[in-house]
């Protein structure tokens, strides 16, 4: 069996934001991209935090209604985030996305630089290779 590792189905080049983005900014590049969030970085791209399109919803309805107020995406953002390192399994990974866990997971190295994004379609798309595999089907 194929080990099915996380750098092997990680997108390289995710949408990244910094904690100084205004939140409309950070909504511009999420929509530009089609992405449900992306990770923060700083500087020198390690990971400090992760920004949602229901977080930055939150903020534009408030300033929306007021019609005041920037946000910056440091005061919105989750500090806390889950994330995954290139070598782990893709199974594993799985099994955790089937919880109540988020649908993209930074992928970090073991300093905490950011190396890439792996989402549940990749996840998927990596099962469903694998079961291509399993059953005899070419990709």
């Amino acid at each position: 069996m194929k080990s099915l590792k996380v750098k092997d189905y990680m997108e390289r080049r995710p949408v990244t934001l910094g904690p100084k983005h205004t939140v409309a900014e950070a909504v511009q590049k999420l929509l530009a991209a089609e992405r449900i969030g992306g990770p923060v970085i700083d500087d020198n791209k390690k990971l400090v935090g992760f920004i949602s399109q229901q977080d930055c919803l939150r903020a534009a309805v408030e300033s929306s209604y007021h019609c005041e107020g920037v946000a910056l995406v440091e005061d919105l953002m989750r500090q806390e985030v889950l994330t995954v390192s290139p070598e782990d399994s893709v199974l594993e990974l799985a099994q955790q996305m089937l919880g109540q866990k988020p649908k993209l997971y930074p992928v970090v190295d073991e300093y905490g630089h950011l190396m890439g994004l792996i989402a549940r379609r990749d996840v998927l798309r990596a099962l469903a290779t694998h079961l291509d595999t399993c059953f005899g089907k070419a990709s």
